[in-house]
């Protein structure tokens, strides 16, 4: 008997894109933290208040989601949003959680240029400061959970090694291709995958989404390399990243940074304080596409080289998402396959140790005293728990304070 994800399409509908939109809506408001995070608001929202889910279905989407490319919460918001409400409700949940910080992270795009003086690179700095607490405890957080075992963490050391001896996209492929490799050989007694809910998705339908991934990734970059530095070139760049992160939003940091700064789209300190304000504000990280599109728009285009970059910084994920409801039962079945994906993850923390490094340390920490900053952000994160928006204002008044004592 054919296994499938199909669900009865015409079992009543449990509710409405208005519904959906207006809960993820308040989500997208008020989900701090990063993906983790958000995952825990997700699960006391969709599945203790609102009974949209049982627990095992909700285990079962998290599960499929933090094992394919993109960004896991965002992932789950949109497929929780297809399961209650159909495509509409789909598109609702991925409008409603992404909308806020979205709009924020294009407003700042726009006002940055313009704030100058020694009181806004203090403040720049601050939050350059920020990005080096955060992913720090990224990195922390995740290896405790990707690399349980001694044969992950060398994984994630020999990624690390990779990229900070040679470094270049080509080489972070390169890492995550040998963490592959490397778990399907050394990490083969996983448990089995919990299992999905009935999704109103057919096998045609994630077959038709995972061509279109594909057909993406192929026609893009090919479209890019004959016209640099365009609309199609923007659109490839971040339709590439947002293929290849796995391990959550913050290790699209490298892949973006390596895309963008090196060919001149914007600088360093442009690109880590955009990155530092994505760490203040709610919602999924993916949205600091927002502000990249806006920061490299030619004039009076911000607003279609916003919407673009951040259009197709999400679409890979959901594409891959929704082929994932059928290659899941797969998995499952194979160990091996599992046991590659957790090569992967494992190599992931090795490419956002590196970034922690270069760029993210060499372009930020300038002395003792901002190594102080950092290393007090980060025990806040990790140790206090604190939310992101208080280690955020600790950053930027410290570093107002280091400037006016200086």
């Amino acid at each position: 008997m054919t296994e499938t994800v199909s669900a009865s399409l015409d079992k009543p509908r449990r509710g409405g894109a208005g519904e959906v939109f207006r809960v993820a809506l308040r989500l997208g408001l008020g989900s701090f933290g990063g993906p983790i995070a958000h995952l825990g608001y997700f699960e006391r929202t969709y599945v203790r208040q609102k009974h949209w889910l049982t627990p095992d279905e909700y285990g079962g989407l998290v599960a499929l989601c933090q094992m394919v490319p993109g960004p896991a919460s965002s992932q789950v918001g949109f497929l929780v949003g297809l399961r209650h409400a159909g495509w509409g409700g789909g598109f609702a949940a991925w409008a409603g959680f992404t909308l806020p910080s979205a709009l924020v992270m294009f407003a700042f795009a726009l006002l940055a240029p313009h704030l100058e003086g020694p009181m806004t690179a203090a403040v720049l700095h601050g939050l350059k400061l920020v990005a080096v607490a955060v992913v720090a405890q990224a990195v922390w957080s995740m290896a405790r959970n990707l690399c349980p075992d001694r044969t992950r963490a060398a994984l994630a050391l020999l990624a690390a090694a990779l990229l900070l001896t040679w470094g270049g996209a080509l080489v972070q492929i390169a890492a995550l291709a040998g963490g592959a490799v490397g778990g399907a050989l050394l990490c083969r007694n996983l448990p089995a995958a919990p299992g999905l809910p009935a999704m109103p998705v057919s096998r045609h339908t994630g077959a038709v989404a995972l061509a279109l991934f594909l057909i993406l990734l192929a026609v893009l970059p090919a479209a890019a390399a004959a016209a640099p530095h365009s609309l199609v070139a923007l659109a490839a760049i971040f339709y590439k990243a947002g293929a290849l992160v796995f391990g959550g939003g913050h290790v699209v940091l490298p892949l973006l940074r390596d895309a963008l700064v090196p060919q001149g789209w914007l600088s360093d300190s442009a690109f880590l304080a955009g990155y530092g304000m994505a760490q203040a504000i709610p919602g999924p990280l993916f949205t600091f596409s927002a502000y990249l599109g806006a920061a490299v728009a030619p004039p009076a285009a911000a607003p279609l080289w916003s919407a673009v970059a951040l259009v197709f910084m999400f679409l890979p994920g959901m594409l891959i998402a929704l082929a994932g409801l059928q290659v899941w039962l797969w998995l499952g079945r194979h160990p091996t396959a599992r046991a590659a994906l957790a090569g992967v993850n494992a190599a992931v923390v090795g490419v956002l140790g590196a970034a922690l490094y270069d760029p993210i340390w060499l372009s930020a920490v300038a002395g003792g005293r901002d190594v102080a900053i950092a290393l007090t952000g980060f025990l806040l994160l990790e140790r206090w728990r604190l939310p992101p928006l208080v280690i955020v204002a600790f950053c930027v008044i410290a570093a107002l304070l280091a400037q006016r004592f200086a």
